[in-house]
């Protein structure tokens, strides 16, 4: 034994170096609002994959607070209250702090709803008000891609700096626009933030009040009359969650992501969706002025129905726009990588089966 390896303990100098580094790291915690949606729940389920300790933020008394795993920690709270974010954030000083800021509300109804704009903008504000005044080492804010304004025809977007809510269409993305502005501000002033933008987000786990997950129920049980001409951008849940995780450490500050995968046009779905199941779905794509035509009295058949229609006059313009995606800085930067649609797509069937959703 050398001398240096006798008053290290035994330990050859190196491995020492190694424990002595090992002793010097920080422990870390991941709180995460809005951990019962669709994203939220699989981003968790993720984390606690990986033996991350997971905080989250659920609302009293809400039925879907059953579906979280039961290694998280749960406080109780409501982004549009600060009094009731205290414990939530309150983490030793010794602790990375890493916040996932997904909550909020997606809509395609054009009516203004001041129950959209608290969450989505007041909650937001919130949140990274809380963040910069408990030390949060990160803020990752989940925004959309409708934060950000169209391209024209055939142009692909890219991130963007600068947000303008009196530049986009519909007030999610105007509420969106509004408090992504607010977080990249808050970058400024020293807090640590990245901002994601994912497209439609689809596949298994998910709430069946989401538009993807209605779909996939409707062709499921062939009561689509038609399709429509249009199609978006989807991107697997899983893919997305990944994303945002790996936002956590290696997202820059001040930085946006678009996390995307491809166009599927709604006539490229059904035919997916045949593929897999055997189900004949419609062959007729209805061009746009024809659906907008018919829109009035479908939209007044819901109503009486006390349902949620498949599609509004805020869902249609989306499936029109420019949806022309580029997640290139993401692939680089987070090592973002997709499924291809018609795993995604399979794996949602599968899971609806299993949860008896249909049969």
């Amino acid at each position: 034994m050398t001398y240096r390896q006798h008053i290290m303990g035994g330990l050859p100098y190196r491995w020492h170096n190694i424990c002595r580094f090992c002793s010097m790291q920080k422990d870390e915690i991941y709180l995460v609002t809005g951990a019962t949606g669709h994203l939220g729940l699989t981003i968790v389920s993720q984390l606690i994959a990986d033996d991350k300790k997971v905080r989250v933020l659920a609302l009293p008394g809400d039925k879907l607070n059953s579906r979280l795993p039961s290694q998280v920690e749960v406080c109780y709270g409501n982004v549009v209250d600060p009094s009731s974010l205290e414990d939530f954030f309150r983490v030793d000083p010794d602790t990375d702090m890493y916040v996932i800021h997904a909550a909020g509300i997606v809509t395609t109804s054009l009516e203004y709803q001041q129950i959209v704009y608290d969450v989505n903008v007041k909650g937001t504000q919130n949140i990274t008000d809380a963040a910069i005044k408990y030390n949060a080492t990160k803020l990752v804010y989940v925004s959309s891609v409708h934060a950000i304004p169209e391209q024209p025809k055939g142009k692909i977007t890219y991130e963007v700096d600068h947000f303008d809510k009196n530049l986009v269409y519909g007030q999610y993305a105007q509420t969106k626009a509004e408090a992504t502005q607010y977080v990249l501000d808050a970058g400024k002033k020293g807090l640590d933030v990245t901002v994601i933008h994912p497209t439609g987000i689809c596949g298994p786990n998910s709430p069946t009040n989401n538009h993807t997950a209605q779909l996939v129920i409707t062709c499921w049980r062939r009561k689509m009359p038609s399709g429509v001409v249009g199609g978006f951008d989807f991107v697997d849940v899983r893919d997305v969650a990944t994303g945002i995780i790996s936002a956590c450490k290696k997202g820059g500050r001040g930085e946006c992501y678009i996390l995307s995968n491809r166009y599927i046009s709604i006539k490229e779905f059904f035919r997916t969706f045949k593929n897999l199941t055997g189900k004949r779905q419609p062959i007729f794509m209805a061009p746009m002025w024809l659906v907008k035509i018919f829109m009035p009295s479908y939209n007044c058949f819901y109503k009486l129905k006390k349902r949620t229609p498949l599609f509004s006059t805020q869902s249609l313009h989306i499936l029109t726009t420019n949806s022309l995606f580029s997640s290139e800085k993401a692939r680089k930067v987070l090592n973002f990588i997709t499924r291809p649609f018609k795993e995604t797509l399979a794996d949602t069937i599968r899971w609806f089966k299993k949860e008896g959703v249909i049969a």
